[in-house]
């Protein structure tokens, strides 16, 4: 075989897959609710879509179940058409992060952010690190959309300044008007 042959053929070869590891799901959800910052600061901007997206997969079953489980023993109001939340949340995470990690693009562009829209997509899809406790956190009225609401907007602000390079001030200011705008719609 001639040199070009090789060299040919490990272009042809794809680079290996890592094995899902639960335990590291499991990691990176703990980092992200314990160091943000440390957590955004490290994460990679690139890599591809497969860790997020599992990551998301993971997160949203376990916030599935967790809703599910509420609902069967009357938390949530759902009764047992909550069981459905295993299935849909999953679905819905996946999808509404590709469509939240386009907004947010589109603002962390407009804040002056360098980084693209693979960047944005890991730092929404690694927030759901906080869904199965704001699930839980949901069924005290009022508190568990506020709390959810507040964590949310703290996760954007640490990535708006880990990951996207922009100012802690800057941050809060866009992402707390956006955070503030669902709930003056709810009254």
């Amino acid at each position: 075989m001639s040199e070009t042959e090789n060299h040919d053929e490990e272009r042809l070869t794809p680079p290996p897959v890592e094995e899902f590891a639960l335990g590291k799901v499991i990691e990176q959800a703990k980092q992200v609710i314990t160091d943000p910052a440390g957590f955004y600061r490290t994460m990679p901007r690139e890599g591809g879509y497969r860790e997020p997206v599992t990551f998301t997969l993971v997160m949203a079953a376990i916030a599935g179940g967790i809703f599910a489980l509420l609902s069967i023993i009357g938390l949530t109001g759902a009764g047992f058409g909550g069981v459905v939340a295993i299935i849909v949340l999953p679905i819905a995470l996946l999808i509404g992060g590709f469509i939240a990690a386009a907004v947010f693009f589109v603002i962390w562009k407009l804040m002056g952010s360098a980084q693209g829209y693979q960047a944005a997509y890991r730092c929404v899809a690694y927030s759901y690190a906080i869904f199965p406790a704001a699930i839980l956190i949901s069924v005290i009225p009022y508190v568990g959309a506020f709390v959810r609401t507040l964590w949310s907007i703290w996760l954007l602000v640490t990535a708006s300044v880990e990951v996207h390079g922009r100012q802690q001030r800057t941050a809060l200011i866009v992402f707390g008007i956006l955070g503030v705008l669902p709930l003056l719609g709810s009254g």
